[in-house]
């Protein structure tokens, strides 16, 4: 064994036995088919790095309105459940453990990306900053509509069916994405939430619908199928907020209670800095004063810093994000102590194989 004897050891995390600690991030592709249908190349692509101990796949639409990006994955049609079912059935088959991660983008989207008929939507209507790319170019995010009791009540069980269509589809759990200034994110932060009922005005207000969705995926598949994703002090998609550290407090300690399988936090140097001083913040360390269960703590990690972190108590895995895109073979590499391909930015959203599923191992002799 390598001297990362912690990272490459087996570790129980909510309902799975995982080989070791090392969690592939979500990260979308852009590779999906028409309709938002997963494809035997995406079924390659998961299956080569089913070494990792957890695969977080990439986030997956919960409905028609939640989509943001073009040829981003859904998991709201029969089709598409369909199509994931060869993605997990792959995974599976060579030992790996598969969880979906569940995403409504709210206001970080544009119709041209979307089904017609459909609309942006959000907690406030404020149109999120900058531009998305779409099939006509770059374009401003138009302002989105402001959700009604109804709306909210319909996304949260929009939540719960993708969450069962995920069982349905051999998923071993979901992932929510409540991180990055999408939807869940949206609700959090003062900056992009001006409600004043029940989900807007303090920070218990505007925690209720991560705690709500969570709580509907729990009660549909099981706590322990379930894991959050938080990017504390990140700023993403115009998401800030006036007292972060009292934001993130609440709201990783409102998880607490619900028993689910773990947290997944993402480090402020991969999702940047909203400390007012340009300080530094250690997002992994201050979740896990706050959160009791356990933690995957991503990025920036190489193979002696997660070692670290697995050693200190600091977090109990540790997601990779982009090294999983150039080493398929990661977890051997990491084994072996061989070095890391680095991965082509210029393909990272494109379509086809190219900067995909053609990435080599380092060495021949292991199958992927």
């Amino acid at each position: 064994m390598s001297s990362h004897e912690r990272l490459l050891s087996p570790i129980t995390l909510g309902a799975w036995r995982l080989r070791n600690r090392i969690a592939m991030a979500p990260m979308t592709r852009s590779r999906a088919g028409a309709g938002g249908v997963p494809t035997t190349l995406n079924a390659r692509y998961y299956a080569q790095r089913a070494g990792a101990g957890l695969i977080v796949a990439e986030a997956a639409q919960i409905s028609p309105e939640a989509q943001g990006y073009p040829r981003t994955p859904g998991i709201y049609a029969p089709e598409q459940i369909r199509g994931w079912r060869a993605v997990t059935d792959a995974v599976h088959e060579r030992g790996g453990t598969i969880l979906l991660q569940l995403w409504h983008v709210g206001r970080c989207t544009h119709p041209e990306n979307r089904q017609p008929g459909t609309r942006g939507v959000a907690p406030s209507a404020i149109a999120a900053p900058g531009r998305i790319f779409t099939p006509g170019g770059l374009q401003p995010m138009p302002v989105p509509v402001a959700l009604d009791r109804a709306g909210i009540d319909d996304i949260v069980a929009g939540y719960a069916q993708a969450a069962a269509n995920a069982i349905t589809a051999g998923f071993d759990g979901v992932e929510l994405h409540a991180a990055n200034g999408y939807l869940v994110d949206q609700f959090l932060h003062s900056s992009s939430n001006l409600r004043t009922d029940e989900y807007g005005g303090s920070i218990a207000n505007r925690c209720r619908l991560l705690r709500e969705v969570t709580v509907s995926l729990a009660d549909r598949i099981g706590a322990d199928r379930v894991g959050v994703r938080l990017s504390p002090f990140g700023v993403f998609n115009g998401a800030v907020d006036d007292d972060p550290a009292s934001l993130f407090a609440a709201a990783i300690e409102g998880l607490n209670s619900l028993g689910i399988a773990y947290l997944h936090v993402i480090n402020v140097e991969v999702s940047g800095d909203r400390a007012a001083t340009g300080a530094s913040v250690d997002a992994v360390a201050f979740s896990r004063r706050h959160w009791k269960g356990s933690l995957i703590a991503a990025g920036g990690y190489t193979p002696d810093s997660a070692e670290a972190a697995l050693m200190s108590g600091k977090a109990d895995l540790v997601a990779f994000g982009r090294p999983f895109i150039a080493n398929p073979d990661l977890v051997e590499r990491i084994r072996s102590g061989r070095a890391w391909a680095e991965p082509q930015r210029a393909t990272f959203y494109t379509e086809g194989e190219a900067g995909y599923t053609d990435y080599p191992v380092a060495d021949p002799l292991v199958e992927i």
